[in-house]
């Protein structure tokens, strides 16, 4: 049979007849059903494909052990915070989740209230919170991973060596509660310099993300938590160019004394709701 454009679906989904893994039979025959149907409504030339297959191969070659540029594309297309609302339905009180980002990475663990800036100088900044489930029920012996860019606007896996800085894991206390001091976190663009950036460039978004402290908190028990805390009066709150921010994510930050330093700092409070398996 002649492949052509009115039975050019129903020839690969029928090449897919006879695929024993029910999902995966139903995640490509979606994907192809709707693939098909923007080409044939797009109707793009074979230059045009040709250019973004280019701007895949790039996207891949730009990913390493440091970098994840395919994750930093899901993100800017939305993909990512969709994912997250299908996933993370939000039933009752618990903190609400947002997407991972592209700079996650292992970090030490550091005792209560130790700091995680040791190699940038920016505001000097208190974060603390408790940690409990949607009861009220306090828990203790929480992993509580914590991560931020800093004042330049960089993590430190954008920085060359193996410096690990602004990230570190803390574990909730007795009481449920945790603290760390750090630097103020303030607004920074997602890197610009490969395909993702020519991509927002080219349809004129900027690529800024609001003022941000990223969580990924666990305990026996619960549901894994991934999220941010957002600082209240950031400019890009209603354009982060990733759509991550919610509501009940945003702070505010608080001027204040740090006793046990003696010395003046910012506070910001993040009580973190667990959400049972």
């Amino acid at each position: 049979m002649d492949f052509n454009e009115k039975n050019a679906t129903d020839a690969v989904l029928d090449s897919f007849s006879k695929i024993k893994d029910k999902r995966l039979k139903k995640i490509m025959n979606s994907i192809i059903t709707h693939l098909h149907e923007v080409v044939k409504e797009v109707e793009p030339t074979e230059d045009e494909w040709m250019k973004a297959i280019t701007f895949l191969t790039k996207t891949g070659q730009k990913c390493d052990d440091r970098r994840q540029e395919f994750i930093l594309l899901s993100d800017v297309l939305g993909v990512s915070m969709l994912l997250d609302a299908i996933n993370n339905r939000k039933t009752k009180d618990e903190t609400e989740t947002t997407v991972l980002g592209p700079f996650h990475a292992p970090s030490f663990t550091m005792s209560y209230g130790e700091n995680i800036a040791k190699n940038v100088v920016g505001d000097d900044c208190i974060v603390s919170g408790n940690v409990f489930d949607v009861n009220k029920n306090l828990i203790a012996g929480a992993s509580i991973e914590v991560w931020q860019s800093g004042p330049d606007g960089l993590y430190d896996v954008q920085k060359e060596g193996d410096v690990v800085d602004l990230r570190a894991t803390f574990i909730s206390l007795e009481d449920g509660s945790y603290l760390f001091r750090t630097v103020k976190p303030q607004f920074y663009p997602i890197p610009v310099d490969g395909p993702v950036g020519d991509l927002l460039n080219n349809l004129d978004r900027h690529p800024y993300r609001p003022a941000h402290i990223h969580f990924m908190v666990k305990a026996d028990g619960y549901k894994d938590l991934v999220t941010h805390v957002f600082i209240d009066g950031d400019k890009y709150l209603q354009s982060d160019t990733v759509f991550a921010v919610k509501k009940s994510l945003i702070r505010k930050l608080e001027k204040g004394f740090d006793s046990d330093e003696n010395k003046e700092c910012y506070h910001l409070e993040f009580d973190i709701v667990m959400e049972k398996k």
